[in-house]
């Protein structure tokens, strides 16, 4: 099973989280307030947009790319995590 399907009802549940914050950005513009302000919240839609990002990308690694039936060496397994590592640190 797909790590996608195995989370589904998680990245579905920030997904909408992340729809509310960009239907914010939209009411912000319509409703002409401060610039200033407009960018706060298109930073925290991108920054929500990322931490999925890297919550997908880490499962796909840790899933696809690694496969944990077959028993990774460890240095696979820390090939991984440096990887993720990188991932995460990238997106912030």
């Amino acid at each position: 099973m797909a790590h996608t399907v195995r989370d589904k009802d998680k990245l579905v549940r920030r997904v909408q989280r992340i729809v509310g914050q960009v239907e914010a950005v939209r009411r912000g513009l319509e409703e002409e307030d401060d610039c200033a302000d407009i960018m706060r919240l298109i930073a925290a839609a991108r920054g929500a947009m990322n931490s999925l990002m890297a919550e997908v990308v880490e499962g796909h690694i840790r899933y696809h790319m690694v496969d944990p039936d077959r028993r990774p060496t460890s240095a696979e397994g820390r090939a991984a995590q440096e990887l993720i590592d990188v991932v995460q640190s990238y997106v912030k």
